[in-house]
């Protein structure tokens, strides 16, 4: 037996940035590493500069997710205008940011998830540096906003978490009650699955040898959140 933090995400827009080169920002099928991390930093009241408190968020907690409903993929051509970074000035909202003289044009291309919706669960490791009950209740009230992905794609539902015993991963899922509000999603014959190893002791995947696919490497895992550095690490996939 294992404990497990689910919650789900939802929103009409959510981006999980991929590793962009250009003017091109993709967006993954399903929120990775990173973006979970900043989800649970943001609900904790952690800034960006608190890279100690953020890698320990990342390195002390392990992660599933499933797909709910899968959405559409739009994509967006953005023109913005940004000041330019210089150390020591620091913006606290956008007004303050265009209020500068010294401001330029970034185009790009984004991808999005349009009406799309996911669960998550959680899992504590050896040095984790909340309980999950701390988690959940910080999902529950959390201090900054939270957002998939980007800033502009705040959740459109309280992600509902709780803490949950179970033998599988798989069944870990099934336990979290699905949200009516959900229910005009368009759903899969199959749900895909997505984790990391190692799992906790007491827990094992509830998949059949069919029903597991591959194993991808995903640069997803915060190095300096400051500097926009990422490692690299194993992600397990399954569908059923």
């Amino acid at each position: 037996m294992a404990e497990l933090l689910l919650f789900q995400l939802y929103g009409p827009l959510a981006s999980w940035g991929e590793p962009a080169v250009g003017e091109y920002r993709p967006t993954a099928t399903h929120p990775g590493k990173s973006q979970i991390t900043g989800l649970l930093g943001a609900a904790l009241g952690l800034t960006r500069e608190q890279e100690k408190e953020l890698a320990a968020l990342a390195g002390g907690y392990g992660l599933a997710v499933r797909i709910d409903a899968e959405g559409e993929l739009l994509r967006d051509y953005h023109t913005t205008q940004v000041p330019p970074a210089r150390r020591g000035r620091r913006f606290h909202t956008r007004r303050e940011e265009l209020s500068v003289d010294d401001l330029y044009t970034i185009l790009s291309q984004r991808d999005y998830q349009v009406e799309a919706a996911w669960t998550c669960a959680l899992w504590r490791r050896e040095y984790a540096p909340h309980s999950l009950e701390e988690l959940e209740k910080a999902l529950r009230q959390p201090r900054f906003v939270l957002y998939l992905g980007r800033k502009s794609c705040p959740p459109a539902l309280p992600l509902n978490p709780r803490v949950v015993t179970t033998t599988t991963l798989r069944d870990g899922f099934d336990r979290f009650p699905p949200d009516e509000r959900l229910s005009p999603l368009k759903r899969p014959e199959k749900h895909r699955y997505f984790w990391e190893e190692p799992l906790p002791a007491g827990l094992e995947y509830g998949f059949t040898e069919q029903e597991k696919l591959w194993v991808v490497p995903r640069r997803d895992l915060p190095g300096s959140r400051r500097r926009w550095q990422f490692a690299t690490r194993d992600e397990h996939h399954a569908m059923a």
